[in-house]
């Protein structure tokens, strides 16, 4: 199975890479793949690489539903799934 995330670009780097926020985390990512990425754009983070530029609206829509669904399963820890 794989999964794409939305991520927010934080910083620019060199060689078409980036800094990207996700939870509280920072991953460096490539941005290769899609031209035009400028700081606080959200792209679609896949392996490292991000795919596309995503609708910040959208992106933060998906963001929200990744939380909820996170909470829903805290909530049913010691319980079998």
């Amino acid at each position: 199975m794989c999964l794409a995330v939305p991520v927010r670009v934080e910083r620019l780097l060199d060689n078409e890479m980036a800094v990207v926020g996700i939870g509280g985390l920072r991953k460096e990512i490539s941005l290769a793949l899609v031209d035009g990425v400028r700081e606080g754009d959200y792209v679609i983070l896949h392996v490292g690489y991000a795919l596309t530029r995503l609708d910040p609206e959208e992106a933060e829509r998906t963001l929200a539903l990744f939380a909820e669904l996170a909470a829903r399963l805290d909530g049913r820890e010691g319980t079998e799934r």
